[in-house]
């Protein structure tokens, strides 16, 4: 069962990529961002996508330019996630055989990204476009259009999310700190896990 769940893990050391990654895909969380302003994060994801072996979907977050979407084909990642809606970002994207899932908040920014190629929708921050914002918008969206809340929506959000539609969720600190161990993170990612397969419809 795949479950449409991005942990976001802003800020982790390379060091600390295989421990962390192994707890997530052990906790059933098999989509895994990297932050592009996190410490060395080419090296993070290098690391995680040749130890993944198929089990994972590795990528980066907070991808602003196409030089960087390049560089991440070149070490294999396979997804691309930024905070905003840029049509080079995404079509380079597309290009290099990755999965696309920019950022927005309007209805502009949202066409634009699904004309551009987008895989899916990163609706940030969600807690800013609020569930009835999110459903006024999302019934205009084209049918099968996958989206995603990040931004302020945790496990106790599930539901409510779920029943106006959205897809998945990515998370960052319901998930991860800089400093929490591998322990720490398999903790909240059985969390996690099980209020999302009990909020599922």
């Amino acid at each position: 069962m795949t479950r449409e769940i991005i942990a976001i893990l802003r800020g982790i050391q390379p060091d600390e990529a295989l421990p962390i990654m192994e707890a997530l895909i052990a906790a059933g969380i098999s989509k895994i961002e990297v932050p592009l302003n996190s410490p060395e994060p080419f090296d993070s994801i290098e690391r995680m996508v040749k130890s993944a072996g198929g089990r994972a979907t590795i990528g980066a977050g907070t991808v602003l330019d196409t030089d960087s979407v390049k560089k991440l084909a070149a070490i294999g990642a396979e997804m691309v996630v930024s905070p905003d809606a840029n049509p080079q970002v995404i079509a380079e994207t597309k290009a290099q055989g990755m999965l696309s899932y920019p950022g927005v908040l309007t209805p502009t920014e949202a066409f634009s990204a699904l004309r551009a190629g987008a895989d899916g929708l990163k609706f940030f921050p969600a807690f800013k476009l609020g569930l009835d914002g999110y459903k006024a918008l999302s019934a205009v969206l084209p049918t099968g259009t996958k989206t995603y809340a990040v931004g302020g929506v945790g496990p106790a959000d599930f539901a409510d999310w779920f029943a106006a539609g959205i897809t998945g969720f990515g998370l960052g600190s319901n998930i991860y700190k800089p400093g929490f161990s591998a322990d720490q993170v398999s903790t909240l990612a059985s969390e996690i896990v099980a209020a999302y397969d009990g909020a599922r419809p």
